[in-house]
């Protein structure tokens, strides 16, 4: 019975139990993430009386102790193991939503406890997520050396999903316990992540030591002293380099969406009802889209992606001279938002899955982490730069569309450098054909066997 089960789950490109284990992971860090961080804000405001700018900075800085650490998490992860990252974040994490918890007992919250709490907030982020990344790379890996009929979705897909439902599920839950004040939100995100790092101390299994340390150039780690092999791998930093292009222009959900509603007169529920929409589509689409896109090599596939978010900012352009038509206000901010909320789907598991192509039998720590800190500088930067733009997109005027062509430049020109042969010349060699015979099983395996020329980009 325990085979039919191990063969229907390869039929079917349903996770296995081990695999269960960490999508429930991502699950879980995920909705105690998004049950106690959209409040901080309110917090800042309402409890400390900080402005806007202030407020700004604070949550800036939380980012980067996140975002812009996640290189440095993925060569501790390289260097100490994903397990003992994995489990270090979530102590740094719950510590830190103590510290936030703490911060507010007394009369006369401390604003300097509540800083520091954001800070380990995000460091516990930048531990513990390249690590997982690394744990579900490994895993994929194990999963496409079985051959199996049709098309299978990758774990980078059903990460997703799973990760996209507790970001839903998260934020209803702490408005729940919100009544209680954000100090118990806090402490129970706490309790929440203690909770998951013991249960992954239980499952996930002990590293074993190697027999004897390896001797390929392509598997030696970092610990030599020099850069982190992500960072010497020239193909590698182009592809992450391009590939931020997708987070940046998905990120603008947050920073430019809300000039067009403003263009239109529409209401903060009306944002919230889009980003709902949002949950909607990667929680109902992300699997379909995934399978899909397995017939693509991973150039053209995210070509494909990049340019569904060029049409995205193309079609708020198209609108933004005019006045809004009664009755149709918000269709192109529906049709902007489903694009680009299509587009991630389709690049992210992609640009995941092609990180393992990247680092063949190295570890892959470093390149995860490297890919998501380019991507958060570039977020930071570019929303910098197309900040000071936006102004002329909250009214109708002809100048409006400016904003919108300069955001739509980005993914175009980034869908006409993903081609770029030479990106693809080390991975094609490291692995030249690892698909099981007669299967198109998925996103990874495709960028190996194929001539990846201007394909999936």
């Amino acid at each position: 019975m325990g085979v039919a089960m191990q063969v229907d789950q390869a039929t079917s490109g349903r996770p296995g139990s081990s695999d269960r284990v960490l999508l429930g992971t991502q699950l879980l860090f995920n909705l105690g993430f998004y049950a106690v961080v959209p409040f901080l804000a309110l917090v800042l405001t309402e409890d400390f009386a900080l402005g806007g700018a202030a407020v700004g900075l604070v949550l800036g800085i939380r980012t980067f102790s996140q975002q812009g650490m996640f290189l440095l998490g993925g060569m501790l992860a390289d260097r100490f193991g994903a397990r003992t990252l994995i489990l270090s974040g979530c102590a740094v994490r719950c510590l830190g939503f103590l510290t936030l918890s703490a911060s507010l007992w007394s009369t006369d919250p401390a604003l300097s406890w509540f800083v520091v709490g954001t800070v380990l907030t995000g460091l516990g982020g930048a531990m513990f997520s390249p690590a997982l990344n690394t744990l579900v790379a490994a895993a994929e890996t194990r999963r496409t050396a079985t051959p199996t009929p049709g098309r299978r979705v990758t774990l980078f897909a059903w990460l997703s999903v799973v990760g996209e439902t507790g970001a839903a599920v998260g934020p209803l839950l702490g408005a729940a316990l919100l009544g209680w004040g954000f100090a118990t939100v806090a402490a129970s995100g706490a309790a929440l992540f203690a909770a998951i790092g013991l249960g992954l101390w239980l499952r996930l299994p002990a590293p074993q030591r190697p027999t004897r340390p390896p001797t390929h150039p392509a598997q030696l780690s970092t610990r030599g002293g020099g850069r982190p092999a992500s960072l010497r791998d020239r193909g590698f930093v182009a592809f992450a380099l391009i590939h931020a292009v997708d987070l940046f222009a998905y990120n603008q959900l947050y920073l430019a969406l809300p000039t067009e509603l403003r263009r239109v007169e529409a209401g903060p529920m009306v944002l919230g009802l889009l980003l709902a929409w949002v949950s909607i589509l990667t929680v109902t689409l992300q699997i379909a889209v995934a399978r899909r896109s397995s017939r693509l090599s991973t150039p053209a596939a995210l070509r494909l992606a990049y340019l569904l978010s060029a049409c995205g900012f193309l079609v708020l352009a198209g609108s933004a001279p005019w006045n809004p038509a009664p009755g149709w206000e918000l269709v192109p901010a529906a049709i902007a938002v489903t694009l680009f909320t299509t587009s991630h789907l389709l690049a992210l598991p992609t640009g995941l899955a092609a990180v393992t192509t990247f680092a063949g039998t190295r570890p892959t720590g470093s390149y995860f982490g490297l890919l998501a800190t380019t991507g958060g500088i570039t977020v930071l930067v570019g929303n910098l730069g197309v900040g000071a733009l936006l102004d002329l997109a909250a009214a109708p005027q002809p100048a409006a569309a400016v904003p919108w062509l300069v955001l739509a430049t980005l993914p175009i020109l980034a869908a006409t450098a993903i081609g770029t042969s030479w990106i693809w010349e080390r991975p094609r060699a490291a692995a030249p054909d690892l698909r099981p015979t007669g299967t198109g099983t998925g996103l990874v395996v495709r960028a190996h066997a194929t001539n990846t020329g201007p394909h999936r980009g």
